[in-house]
């Protein structure tokens, strides 16, 4: 696999990308609240980040022409909804959670990052849920430093879920990032005899990866609606996402979707 290695200028035009995907996302969460709906915010994402010079990355993903790719701006996932989740009629209502999934470029370069917010009053375990995948992922960037292999640090992130009693979704994971949103490596929040052999790889100074922790209340089997995107838990249990763009620098590394 060719890991692509950003310079200093390469990662100061990606902290741009980002900074535009933090204010965008930044908007949204207070724009959430009871009544509100998900086209809505999808709408005001888009405002957002057009005013700022931006193009986003998932309307019509991965084609991009019109009316074959995602139909949305954002991905906007509710409750069982894991990922992909698509914009549309519904009205959030108190105890839901959200997941907000924003991907940007400016001049050239890509940021993407994602939030999950509690609507209203939520239930104590979907606090507890919304903040283990925060910690999993403040974990994984606590463990980031040159020449130490991704699959350490993702043991650490699955042990770290399940110890809460929450699962890790494997269908889907992270990835490396720069001119293209999907670059190589793929970057899992868990561990599997296949990765350890054939995907594993070492992080290295100017390494930029989206790091996102996809985690489950239940169990961690997942489908795909008929939609052909939406991603939900089998069980119907609720699911969080929580993602930050980082690039590995010469001491750990940096996080370029931070609003810096």
């Amino acid at each position: 696999m060719k890991l692509i290695l950003k310079s200093p200028e390469e990662l100061r035009m990606m902290r741009n990308a980002g900074r535009v995907v933090f204010q965008t996302l930044q908007r949204c969460r207070e724009a959430i609240r009871p009544g509100v709906t998900t086209e809505e915010i999808d709408r005001l994402a888009y405002e957002t980040y057009t005013s700022l010079g931006a193009q986003g990355l998932f309307k019509n993903y991965p084609t991009y022409e019109a009316g074959k790719g995602f139909p949305g701006n954002l991905c906007i996932s509710v409750n069982e909804e894991v990922v992909h989740g698509i914009p549309g009629p519904r009205a959030l209502k108190d105890g839901d959670l959200v997941s907000l999934d924003c991907g940007v470029k400016l001049d050239g370069w890509c940021g993407d990052s994602a939030i999950t917010v509690p609507v209203g009053r939520v239930d104590p375990q979907i606090e507890k849920l919304i903040r283990v995948t925060q910690e999993t992922l403040d974990l994984a960037i606590s463990l980031i430093r040159p020449f130490v292999k991704w699959s350490v640090v993702a043991a650490k992130m699955q042990e770290y879920v399940e110890k809460n009693g929450f699962s890790c979704v494997r269908e889907f994971v992270g990835h490396g990032i720069g001119k293209r949103m999907h670059e190589e490596p793929k970057v899992p929040n868990f561990v599997s005899r296949d990765f350890e052999r054939f995907g594993d790889f070492y992080l290295k100074p100017g390494l930029t990866l989206a790091i996102e922790p996809m985690v489950i209340a239940g169990q961690s089997d997942v489908a795909v609606l008929d939609d052909g995107w939406t991603v939900v838990t089998r069980d119907n249990t609720s699911a969080a996402h929580i993602e930050h763009t980082i690039a590995v620098t010469a001491t750990g590394c940096e996080i370029l979707t931070d609003g810096r």
